[in-house]
């Protein structure tokens, strides 16, 4: 059969059997990818402890009709396990995975996916920033990824220039007064900056920013982000904001 190399950060992992896993992997080259590790359950595995979630591997497997099989993985880096040495670290993390999974589609490229999960994975066990952050900022990165990039200063309906009060998540974030839809929040100046920094990158506005703004903010993505993906997210419940 076909086989084929890649790196790989593994998203999750399923129980197969009486010591097998599905393991659900986020490729650079493919894209997503659904393969069996065979005996990664027991206690002897060679590669065990490699394939769990978070932990970013050079994976060598060989293509099957509907799941492909690992014959070897080896580690690249090993943020699964620092990263799950810390509470707000770890949910963070999941909530990451998780949105990673809904946002790809099996064995279509996902290449600006890859890099970002794994800039954030390490942005987090490097302790650099506050966790919440790196979550909020990835989960805005990663949905401008996926075509739905928020506006947070000109009006997202009609274009014009901001900045504007009022946000709206079925209109795609800040609307002006003329466009403005019943029920819109009315977010404070300060957290829009804060979100559009998060969105551009620009860590120095980030990290000063003040905690309450950072809740408000942390709110408004959440809803941006489950709207988009029209289901609730399971991890995202567990992040504390």
């Amino acid at each position: 059969m076909p086989t084929y190399r890649d790196e790989a950060i593994v998203l999750r992992t399923q129980k197969l059997g009486e010591s097998d896993r599905i393991i659900t992997l986020l490729t650079r080259r493919l894209g997503k990818v659904r393969a069996v590790g065979r005996g990664v359950r027991k206690t002897k595995s060679k590669f065990g402890a490699r394939l769990e979630p978070a932990m970013v591997i050079d994976i060598q497997c060989y293509e099957g009709r509907s799941l492909d099989s690992i014959t070897q993985a080896e580690s690249i880096e090993p943020y699964g396990d620092k990263l799950a040495r810390g509470y707000e670290t770890w949910t963070a993390t999941s909530a990451m995975l998780e949105t990673c999974d809904r946002l790809t589609e099996e064995k279509e490229p996902a290449l600006q996916q890859h890099l970002l999960l794994r800039g954030a994975l390490g942005s987090l066990a490097g302790g650099t920033h506050d966790p919440g952050l790196v979550l909020d900022a990835y989960l805005l990165r990663a949905l401008a990824i996926a075509g739905y990039a928020p506006s947070f200063h000109d009006c997202a309906k009609c274009g014009a220039p901001g900045p504007h009060r009022g946000f709206h998540i079925v209109a795609g974030g800040a609307v002006c007064p003329v466009c403005r839809p019943p029920g819109s929040a009315a977010p404070a100046p300060e957290t829009l900056g804060l979100l559009s920094a998060l969105l551009t990158g620009d860590w120095v506005v980030a990290d000063e920013s003040d905690p309450r703004h950072r809740r408000e903010g942390s709110g408004l993505v959440a809803a941006f982000l489950q709207w988009h993906l029209e289901r609730g997210l399971r991890s995202l419940r567990m992040v504390e904001r």
